[in-house]
């Protein structure tokens, strides 16, 4: 055709391009919509191992799915009831008293100490750091300015209730959804096929249930200790390291940086106890923990989780970091299970 009729052959590549682009816009315009339904079958995933566990224990499994939906909506509520409120306003108190955090760091020997040692370098990055973290068109400047930040939270809350809607219908409709999608793939093949899905499925809900149980001792355990250390923000940086620390193998040594460094605000004798605390359950999630909660789940290198985290967080941020994780596992399981025997094979 290129030769006998190039402008026919023209039009019709000219006309491919346009359509694949019209498709590429319409994906890039309905991103947070595909989001959010890919967050809400990965949450969904999530919860399908709790199913299971009721369904073993001798519960039906309409009753075991109807638990999970009312467990998962009275944590939803207790959250915005009751942890919600006292974040914001412990974050918002955190944001106002860092210029006074700073001026009583400033009086303390050790801190002294430090900057006259580093000939004023410390000294300087702490200032510039509290004075950003103060400065209320920092926050406004990240989000774009005041209005983007009110469409922002805004979105965030429409989606939030999208993605929470969603998840209580794909829990309650997970088995019809997936027989529906299953005869869609031919009969010669739908069998192996429906044994990988299930496997790949089931991994990568335990996987996210178990990170999730994880990251639930994690946040208790930081705020017992920052409590204990006399930190008086304790429950808004515990709340941030739950979900910091559901990325893997990082989250955890971040929490414990971040934790550190705003111990060092009470006293470094409280910076010191909060980073050995934290290394010793760094060794017992390491341990003891992970392998009791992960068994069940597909294990991912070291190497891929920081590899799957770093390009989630560049395309997504720090939900893209979380979901790319269990996708890793999932392309881990489908190379092990499918691509190592077919190459044996041939």
């Amino acid at each position: 055709m290129m030769a006998n009729r190039p402008f026919v052959w023209a039009f019709i590549a000219t006309a491919g391009v346009l359509v694949a682009l019209a498709i590429a816009a319409a994906l890039l315009s309905l991103s947070g919509v595909v989001f959010s339904v890919f967050a809400a079958i990965f949450i969904t995933l999530g919860l399908d191992p709790l199913v299971r566990w009721f369904e073993r224990h001798g519960m039906r499994r309409g009753f075991a799915i109807v638990t999970v939906i009312l467990l998962f909506v009275v944590v939803i509520a207790g959250m915005l009831w009751l942890l919600v409120p006292l974040v914001i306003s412990q974050a918002a108190a955190f944001i106002a008293s860092l210029p006074d955090l700073y001026a009583k760091l400033q009086q303390q020997d050790w801190y002294q100490d430090a900057v006259s040692g580093s000939g004023g370098v410390i000294g300087n990055v702490y200032a510039w750091f509290v004075d950003l973290l103060a400065d209320p068109t920092t926050w406004a400047t990240i989000g774009g300015g005041a209005l983007n930040i009110g469409i922002a939270i805004i979105g965030g809350i429409s989606s939030g209730f999208f993605i929470f809607v969603l998840t209580i219908y794909f829990t309650a409709t997970l088995d019809t959804s997936k027989a529906a999608i299953y005869t869609l793939i031919s009969a010669s093949h739908r069998e192996r096929v429906v044994g990988y899905a299930e496997r790949i499925m089931q991994n990568v809900g335990r996987y996210l249930s178990g990170m999730v149980i994880l990251a639930f001792f994690n946040a208790v355990y930081s705020f017992i200790l920052l409590t204990l250390v006399g930190q008086p923000f304790a429950l808004v940086i515990s709340v941030a390291a739950f979900f910091i620390t559901l990325i893997p193998l990082i989250g955890t040594v971040l929490t414990t940086i971040v934790m550190t460094a705003l111990s060092l605000f009470v006293s470094p004798t409280a910076a010191l106890i909060v980073l050995v605390a934290m290394l010793v359950y760094m060794q017992v999630e390491a341990y003891i923990l992970t392998p009791r909660v992960m068994s069940k789940a597909v294990q991912v290198p070291g190497s891929i989780v920081l590899i799957a985290a770093l390009a989630g967080g560049t395309l997504a941020g720090l939900p893209g970091a979380l979901v790319a994780i269990p996708v890793a596992a999932g392309i881990l399981l489908i190379v092990k299970e499918v691509v190592v025997p077919w190459k044996a094979r041939t």
